[in-house]
Parts: structure tokens; C-alpha cells; sequence
């Protein structure tokens, strides 16, 4: 099943005479969401989030598509309006905000014959892995990481400013960290970093937008994961993540604070400086306080602890239906990851 959207000639490479997505549908019956590329359909990971998968199919025909692994819905009715959000969030970004993003479309399946679960497939153009922006991390310097972020800044400005002066009734936000952006570059420097002249937003399965104060994405979903005799407990962390997407401060703070999580906390002085002299100049208008060291250090406390909590929740709802019922656990958990 799809609704449409910008891929439209290539889904009609995974669709058979029927109409279904048959190559995901084994994917699903197959899957093993601990070695999800052990599964009978062969599958790269290019990627993980906190709740999905981001992997390639090694077919041919399907050469230069990333495929996101969703698989959160309940009801054909719900998984419909997820993929409608979807789709106009995408529409927003790019017409009225004038953001970089891949054509994306979806596909979704039945994840069992009661038809009582559901897999989405948010499906994008795939990224050269060398563009997309925490791959450099490791060994950049500041000086080389600057110009990026300028980018960077530069779009989440677009956002916004859109924001401000819509007429609309909307309310658009993004989750601005380093690893959601790939480069726009056609040479490198002397060093082999990609000069920048532009950034391509990456992340878009989960839309963040409202409409008449009302967020258009189920918060719920977010919650699925969780065991469901402690979702409860967790609604309020979910609102609370989602929130901080909306606040200007609140995003530029977390961006910081990832360096600490892909282990470069070195740049956060120089980061910190940076993006208060973007506000200072690009900015003042919006009368936003500087971001100091100090916070960032707090907020990164708080978002890990919310983070290991919510992995440690999984981990042991994995093992409850996996190990003492025998179930088939449906989402995917990575590793130990270095926070």
C-alpha cells in the first residue's frame, strides 16, 4: 500500500501484479530484529534511530534507495493519517520553507496474517554516507566544521522565520542535530573536507508541525516501543522531547549538546560561541539568551538520562516477550551506544 508521494517509479519495482509490496512482506515475515540483515531478504544497515532502522535492499532494481523501518500502527486508518503528516510535512519544508530534502515516498505491509500490526516504509533517495555530516565529526577541527554549521543555522533560520510571520496557523519545527544533515558540495578543500555550499535535511518520518496548536503527528507512537504496562510513565517524557523542538533555545542547546554523544565534547566551547554570535548578528530580533557551557552540560545530563531510561524500558520488554513468552519482538535495538 502507498499513498503518493515523490518515488513513485521505483515503488512500482517492489509492487507485484496485486498491488503489494511483496519483497517487504518477506522482510517482515523474516526479519530478526536484533540481526535484522540476517533475514531472508538481504538488507545494508545504513543507519539506526532510537525506535527504527535505516537500511538499503542489495537489489538491483532497488539500487539508491534508503528504506526507514516504522513499525508502530495499529489500524490501516492510522498508519493513513501518519503517511498523510508525512507527506505534507515534506510539502511544508520544501514549498513554503525552502528546505533541502530528498524525494521520499512510503510503502506499508501487514506485519502479520490477523493484520493486527503494521510496518511503514519511509523511503528516501539514498545519501552518499561521506555527505551526511556526523561521519566527519571524528577528525574535524573547528575551523572546518564552522561553514557547516553556518549552513546549518542558516536553514533552521528559514524555519523560523516562517513561523513568525505565517498566516496559516502553523507552527513547523525540525530536530536540527548534526547527524540529520548531509552536505551540498561540489569540491573539498586542501585537507579533503567538502566545502559546503548548502545542506540537505535528512530526517523527516517523524513530522514535527501544528496546526491551530494541535501537533498533527500522533505523540503516542512514540511510546509503542515501551513496554505497554509502563507507556504511562513515559507520556510526559514524550511530550516533553517533543516540545523542546519548538523552542529556538531549546534546539540550538541540543544541537550542542550532541557533540557530547559523538564523543567530540572538545568543540562545545567554540560551538557555544559560535552560534551565540549567529544570534547576536543574525538574529537579534528574536531577543534569545546566549547558551552557556554550563546548561548544555545539564541538558545533556537530562536528555541521556531520558534516552537510557527509555533503551534500558525496551531492553527489558525484549527480553520479557523474546526469553519468558516466546514472542516475536518488533523493533529493532542497537547496541550499547556510547553517550
Amino acid at each position: 500500500m502507498s499513498m503518493k508521494g515523490k518515488l513513485g517509479p521505483y515503488l512500482t519495482k517492489i509492487r507485484n501484479e496485486s498491488g503489494e509490496y511483496e519483497i517487504l512482506q518477506l522482510l517482515e515475515q523474516s526479519i530478526d530484529t536484533s540481526n535484522p540483515e540476517k533475514g531472508e531478504v538481504p538488507i545494508k544497515l545504513l543507519g539506526y534511530g532510537e525506535i527504527s532502522i535505516v537500511f538499503e535492499i542489495l537489489s538491483k532494481d532497488l539500487q539508491g534507495l534508503a528504506f526507514k523501518r516504522l513499525p508502530l500502527f495499529e489500524d490501516k486508518a492510522q498508519v493513513e493519517r501518519h503517511i498523510q503528516a508525512y507527506l505534507e510535512y515534506h510539502q511544508l519544508l520544501t514549498e513554503k520553507i525552502g528546505l533541502s530534502i530528498p524525494p521520499q515516498d512510503t510503502a506499508w505491509v501487514y506485519m502479520n496474517e490477523k493484520k493486527s500490526k503494521i510496518a511503514l516504509y519511509c523511503i528516501q533517495d539514498k545519501i552518499p554516507s561521506e555527505t551526511v555530516i556526523n561521519r566527519l565529526l571524528p577528525t574535524i577541527t573547528f575551523d572546518q566544521l564552522a561553514p557547516i554549521l553556518e549552513k546549518i543555522l542558516e536553514e533552521l533560520k528559514k524555519v523560523w522565520d516562517f513561523n513568525r510571520t505565517n498566516t496559516d496557523d502553523l507552527e513547523i519545527c525540525i530536530d536540527g542535530q548534526i547527524s540529520n544533515w548531509a552536505l551540498i558540495s561540489d569540491a573539498k578543500s586542501k585537507d579533503g573536507i567538502p566545502i559546503p555550499t548548502g545542506v540537505t535535511y535528512i530526517d523527516t518520518s517523524t513530522p514535527l508541525y501544528r496546526k491551530s496548536g494541535e501537533e498533527v503527528m500522533e505523540i503516542g507512537l512514540f511510546m509503542k516501543p515501551a513496554p505497554s504496562f509502563l507507556r504511562w510513565m513515559l507520556k510526559d517524557l514524550a511530550q516533553e522531547v517533543v516540545d523542546r523542538y519548538y523552542s529556538i533555545r531549546d534546539v540550538l542547546t541540543d544541537i550542542i549538546a550532541n557533540f557530547y554523544k559523538e564523543q567530540r565534547p572538545d568543540l562545545i566551547p567554540a560551538l557555544i560561541e559560535y552560534v551565540n554570535q549567529f544570534l547576536a548578528t543574525r538574529m537579534s530580533d528574536y531577543d534569545i539568551e546566549p547558551l552557556n557551557e554550563k546548561e548544555i552540560a545539564k541538558y545533556y545530563k537530562h536528555d541521556k538520562f531520558i534516552w537510557v531510561l527509555y533503551m534500558n524500558l525496551r531492553r527489558f520488554d525484549r527480553f520479557l516477550k523474546t526469553k519468558l513468552f516466546r514472542q516475536k519482538y518488533d523493533f529493532y535495538l542497537p547496541g550499547k551506544i556510547k553517550r
